[in-house]
């Protein structure tokens, strides 16, 4: 079992990147594993803002043993029952879904190369790095029109975390990269689908 792990700031293009790459590979032996599941279902106190706000962008609205554990079961070939995060209520959903056991598996999210014991785990190493205007715009959309937050909800989550939150935690995940993909995607994605056919073929990339 190979595990691709692509991070990126939010509105980076993550999860379209992992679906170039697996209509690339025309496998179906590949799936898609979501960092945005493991979502606490509740955040932590001392993960709120001085506005009141829970902090999603900060390491600590995750749950990382859920996360960890999940990844080496992957990794070791199992099937798991990944959470559901829902969006327009913040919180995790009763349902689970499906994922492995397969070839591949690509793990995307914010904080995919963040922990060294995920990184471990993981056979390549991607980041997403992507003009902060363009992914603001790309968040604004996707927010207002999938998620059901409004314009100026969006507007001050970017400012008062996820810009800041950007800057301390994730463009430094930069250095553990080993393919860093600008807002070209087509093909990058062509390459890391030639990466993963090495690996799937046994040979080193």
């Amino acid at each position: 079992m190979y595990i691709i792990g692509i991070a990126g700031g939010s509105g980076s293009g993550k999860t379209t990147f992992a679906k170039k790459v697996i209509r690339e590979l025309s496998n179906n032996d590949v799936a898609i594993l979501h960092m945005d599941s493991y979502y606490l279902p509740k955040q932590p106190e001392d993960n709120y803002t001085e506005k009141g706000k829970a902090n999603f962008d900060h390491p600590k609205a995750f749950d990382w043993e859920l996360l960890i554990e999940h990844l080496r079961e992957i990794k070791n070939g199992e099937q798991i029952q990944a959470p559901i995060y829902d969006f327009t209520s913040s919180g995790r959903s009763p349902k689970t879904e499906e994922v492995g056991p397969c070839k591949v598996i690509i793990f995307e999210g914010i904080f995919t190369l963040f922990d060294s014991k995920i990184r471990n785990l993981l056979d390549i190493k991607c980041f997403l790095h992507v003009d902060s205007d363009i992914r603001f715009t790309r968040r604004l959309h996707r927010d207002v029109k999938e998620r059901g937050r409004s314009l100026e909800s969006v507007i001050e989550q970017y400012y008062e975390t996820v810009r800041p939150m950007y800057d301390k935690f994730l463009d430094p995940q930069k250095q553990y990269a080993d393919i860093i993909v600008g807002e070209e995607t087509d093909v990058a994605a062509h390459i890391l689908a030639a990466h993963i056919r090495d690996l799937l073929n046994g040979q080193n990339v």
